[in-house]
């Protein structure tokens, strides 16, 4: 039985596996400029995040129904569950759909349709997060909170993520204010390729409750010592980090140092399907590569419900707790 975890920084669009992909692009007549899965697999291989991106949104042309991303979710939610994710906050991002003309509602009614079996199918707690899409513009983003105000019954939060660098967290500035003011909970990407000042602007101009990545924060020992002082959750990706450059080799990721900095980090899988293993594989390859103890690992688990926007229902969150300390290692 895996260490039980939660998950808090997932896109599901990048859990489309290419076996998915086909399927869905057979049931809506795409065509995929691959010969085969084998073919799509390897096209896998990135250089930086924008060459990822550019395969990301491609694939994305298959999804088009409600049915299609409640299959996408449905599929995610199987593989987190059987590898120990007991609560699951999922990205998603509607511009990228909206552009393509499938609508805000067919996208959150198709999530939301997995995710509300989630915990009786699979015993996955689910959260729903919108993201803007940092490099469109403001106006995009202020329009994609208004096309989302039917739907907030089911969407916890926002969050920023796409193309970091040139694209600061104030542009948004506008749109965290109105979010603030709908009672969304807020996060951003930031400190990934940008610089540790986008981490502090982040906190500092949108008001985020957890830093997606903020990698770079190690470069600024004063925006340490307030990530922990704050207690301000990092939700770092290391096999991300590793297929996107930010790293080069597993071994020289700087999550020894930053628990041993005091940092609340946590672990996730970002784009399972193309950074090649879902969280699970994350929690395995970090223990391996960077010679965590077990008592660490029980601390990212740990970590993962504490940084976790289960305020509503803390007696859960309780419960999951309990299930980490309980855990014994094989």
């Amino acid at each position: 039985m895996p260490l039980p975890k939660a998950e808090l920084h997932l896109h599901v669009e990048g859990t489309l596996e290419p076996e998915l992909a086909f399927e869905l692009a057979a049931r809506n007549g795409v065509t995929l400029p691959y010969a085969d899965t084998e073919e799509l697999r390897k096209a896998y291989l990135f250089d930086d995040l924008q060459s990822f991106l550019n395969l990301y949104y491609e694939l994305m042309a298959v999804l088009g129904t409600e049915q299609d991303f409640a299959d996408l979710a449905d599929a995610y939610l199987a593989r987190a569950a059987a590898q120990g994710v007991r609560h699951a906050e999922i990205f998603f991002d509607p511009q990228a759909h909206l552009a393509r003309g499938v609508g805000m509602g067919t996208v959150v009614e198709g999530l939301s349709r997995a995710l509300s079996r989630s915990e009786s199918t699979h015993g996955v707690s689910t959260q729903l997060i919108m993201c803007f899409l940092r490099d469109e513009s403001a106006e995009s983003a202020m329009e994609t909170l208004e096309a989302a105000k039917p739907y907030l019954d089911r969407i916890v939060g926002v969050g920023l993520d796409s193309a970091e660098v040139g694209h600061p967290p104030a542009k948004f500035r506008e749109v965290y204010e109105a979010a603030a003011a709908l009672g969304l909970r807020r996060v951003a990407h930031a400190g990934e390729e940008g610089p540790p000042e986008y981490i502090t602007e982040a906190l500092d101009v949108l008001g985020a409750e957890r830093i997606d990545h903020g990698l770079r924060c190690m470069e600024d020992p004063g925006l340490v010592e307030r990530l922990v002082r704050e207690r301000v959750p990092l939700t770092l990706c290391p096999l991300s980090n590793v297929r996107l450059r930010a790293v080069d080799v597993l071994e020289d990721h700087p999550l020894p140092a930053m628990l041993e900095a005091g940092l609340l980090c946590t672990v996730n899988s970002d784009d399972p399907a193309y950074f090649g293993g879902y969280v699970g594989d994350t929690f395995h390859a970090v223990r391996e590569a960077l010679g965590l103890d077990r008592e660490r690992m029980r601390d990212l688990a740990r970590n993962s419900f504490e940084a976790s926007f289960l305020d509503h229902d803390e007696e859960r969150r309780a419960r999951y707790l309990a299930e980490v300390e309980a855990y014994e290692f094989g």
